[in-house]
């Protein structure tokens, strides 16, 4: 197969999430669908709740009454998920095709996560590259990278003030 797997949206009916997700993976392994059918997933968050008896922590469904599914689209793999009990159809953008998720719309729903790489690290000196303080230098205090996170400490005033912005709004200074 020449063409490359891509992330579709497929509808259920609310509260069978796992169970499509379940039917789906068994279908593929039965049928040796693994090259068509890549990833069965359901986008979560876990969840912090501060109750009476101490914090209490669960996973939560994002998106619920949605599964994501990794896949190369054919008329028969359109056909599998389709006819899986608790799916409703495939989300389209106007038409009756189903459309794949961009890549904009992938990163942003943490489904595939973007390799960054950083050319500082804590303790170098960066130069603002964008944003309000465009144009200062400070000193990285914290780097996230997961959360796309830097915190840097720029002399204002006479103040060392903390800065949180993204990653690519920041350069190393060559010294």
């Amino acid at each position: 197969m020449a063409e490359a797997a891509k992330w579709y949206v497929v509808h259920t009916y609310s509260g069978y999430e796992n169970t499509v997700k379940a039917t789906i993976e068994k279908t593929v392994e039965a049928r040796q669908l693994q090259d068509i059918i890549h990833t069965v997933s359901i986008p979560m968050e876990t969840v912090t709740e501060l109750t009476d008896n101490g914090p209490k922590t669960y996973d939560r469904k994002l998106f619920p009454g949605y599964v994501l599914v990794k896949m190369i689209m054919t008329d028969d793999t359109w056909h599998i998920i389709k006819n899986v009990r608790g799916v409703t159809g495939f989300i389209t953008s106007g038409s009756t095709k189903p459309t794949p998720l961009s890549e904009d719309e992938l990163y942003q729903l943490g489904v595939e996560k973007r390799e960054i790489i950083v050319g500082y690290a804590v303790g170098d000196t960066v130069s603002i590259e964008d944003g309000p303080f465009a144009g200062f230098n400070g000193v990285v205090e914290m780097l996230d990278i997961e959360k796309n996170k830097v915190r840097v400490i720029v002399s204002m005033f006479g103040r060392e003030t903390p800065i949180e912005l993204e990653l690519d709004q920041v350069e190393a200074v060559s010294e």
